[in-house]
């Protein structure tokens, strides 16, 4: 192997979508690439026979691991738990937008129906691509097991490859639709963008106000949205921003990063909204210094 660094770093995204994808945490996934690297670096470029497999392999397996001990912890996590938002602040390209509804809040949210050989099973297949023997490899099963287990997991996230696609400019027009009418204090209005069953879940850890049970009803979370933008008597700011491959919205306060919402779209209207102000899971946010002023 002429450059196992430069191979490593080619392979890099992919390593960090897939742990990303298990754990739905920036700073746990950073860390499995990481050791990933170390394993690479000391012996692994030159024991490996075919490069991506063993390095895939590597990620998905301590993936599991690290899964198992998370989800023991958040059986003690206040309230509801949402994935920590990968946020950009420009439109990501065209290729990634194709790829979004697999790195959607939504779609991270229903893979929290799957225990954790079930979710590397699934992404592996469903979202990477790989096949059914090249699974059972990575994650030491037979390739029996492995059919059955993705059956399993199909079940559980509505059979098929769950999408949750939206045109662009349409789920940007939804969301600025939803702003003024948060703004405009009537009930009424918020209500009427929403689905009937529409929910809210808010993610504050303990650390941050927001509510402890997920919200749902099109009344009771137009009631609770406008609520919430009364409170503030409209002192903050929203800005368009990228949440995990979607448009979504960054909402400042004093200054600083307060909230990251996300919405997930059905026929047009809002069927949930996942606010996200756990201060821990903004941190990238408010290290980069950015102003909201």
């Amino acid at each position: 192997m002429d450059n196992p660094t430069a191979l490593f770093n080619t392979l890099r995204p992919r390593l960090f979508g897939i742990a990303y994808r298990m754990l739905g945490v920036r700073a746990d996934a950073d860390d499995i690439v990481q050791e990933a690297w170390l394993r690479w670096h000391h012996g692994g470029a030159f024991d490996a026979r075919t490069p991506e497999a063993w390095l895939v392999t590597v990620v998905t397996r301590l993936a599991i691991d690290r899964l198992r001990s998370a989800l023991a912890e958040r059986a003690f996590y206040v309230g509801p738990w949402l994935p920590e938002p990968l946020v950009e602040t420009v439109p990501p390209p065209e290729r990634a937008l194709e790829d979004a509804g697999d790195l959607s809040t939504a779609f991270l949210m229903m893979l929290e129906r799957l225990g954790p050989e079930e979710r590397a099973v699934f992404l592996l297949h469903q979202v990477f691509e790989f096949e059914h023997a090249e699974v059972a490899a990575m994650v030491g099963k037979s390739e029996a097991a492995c059919r059955k287990t993705l059956q399993r997991a199909r079940e559980r996230v509505r059979a098929g490859r769950p999408r949750f696609v939206v045109d662009r400019e349409a789920h940007l027009a939804l969301l600025g639709r939803f702003v003024e009418a948060a703004r405009s204090g009537d009930p009424a209005r918020v209500q009427a963008l929403l689905a009937p069953e529409a929910a809210y879940i808010g993610d504050g850890g303990g650390k941050a106000k927001t509510t402890v049970r997920t919200v749902t009803g099109a009344g009771r979370v137009a009631r609770l949205v406008v609520g919430i933008e009364r409170k503030w008597n409209g002192q903050g700011r929203y800005e368009l921003i990228t949440v995990n491959g979607e448009p979504g919205l960054l909402t400042w306060r004093d200054g600083l990063p307060d909230t990251v919402s996300s919405i997930l779209v059905e026929d047009r209207r809002i069927a949930a909204i996942y606010a996200v102000r756990n201060p821990d899971k903004l941190g990238a946010l408010r290290a980069a210094g950015r102003s909201g002023l």
